[in-house]
């Protein structure tokens, strides 16, 4: 999470290791001299709703609450939640809505969701609903049935344009991500996404976070 007065840790961190390169005269490792800091988090299972929807679940005229701000500007976690209905009706409750709201209804689970919930969901790219499995959300005021838009998100990097072009990549290009730590493991095919509204930071769900015991402090690496 960030936050407006106070830099995310990873900036600090970054900045640190730059100071400490240029101070001992050694040339800094690409991850240290890149112009902006990785940020790695972990993307919980959550849905992204269209108006349409927060109304039918929340009431007529309801609008999505910002609880806590994410990384990527005017991005945030919603305090509203609602409870996934699966195909062989069982449900997870609590199920975080992100906002603002959005042209399409998309619910992004990890594979271990999938599988207690009954699904048989493919690996897409946010956005990328087409023949996927739907369900049934469930929130205080009512049901909305969504007839498909259930995924497992691929792993994917957010980039700004002076980022691509500092790691030598281009939007839709792959990357690999190199994740350091006791439980050391390299992630292939890394989607790049780069718009000029973007902020440096990698998204993996919570299986891959576990896999590689992910922590704040954990040493992590792009590469082509």
């Amino acid at each position: 999470m960030a936050s407006a007065s106070i830099p995310h840790r990873a900036v600090i961190e970054h900045l640190v290791r730059q100071a400490v390169y240029q101070r001992l005269g050694k040339p800094m490792p690409k991850s240290a001299s890149a112009p902006n800091p990785l940020v790695v988090n972990v993307s919980a299972r959550h849905c992204h709703l269209t108006r349409e929807a927060v109304e039918a679940l929340f009431g007529k005229g309801h609008q999505l609450t910002p609880f806590k701000s994410l990384y990527q500007e005017g991005q945030f976690a919603a305090k509203e939640m609602v409870t996934l209905i699966g195909p062989r009706s069982r449900v997870i409750s609590n199920l975080r809505i992100l906002g603002p709201c959005r042209t399409l209804n998309q619910v992004e689970l990890a594979y271990t969701d999938a599988i207690a919930l009954g699904f048989d969901i493919p690996l897409r790219s946010s956005g990328d609903i087409k023949d996927t499995p739907g369900c049934m959300l469930m929130g205080p005021a009512g049901f909305f049935e969504m007839p498909n838009g259930v995924i497992r998100a691929l792993r994917h990097v957010h980039m700004h344009p002076s980022d691509a072009e500092f790691y030598g990549v281009k939007n839709g290009e792959n990357m690999r991500l190199k994740i350091g730590g006791d439980c050391a493991l390299s992630l292939e095919k890394v989607l790049v996404r780069v718009d000029k509204s973007f902020k440096l930071e990698m998204h993996i769900d919570t299986d891959e976070g576990n896999a590689c015991n992910l922590r704040p402090n954990t040493v992590c690496d792009l590469a082509k």
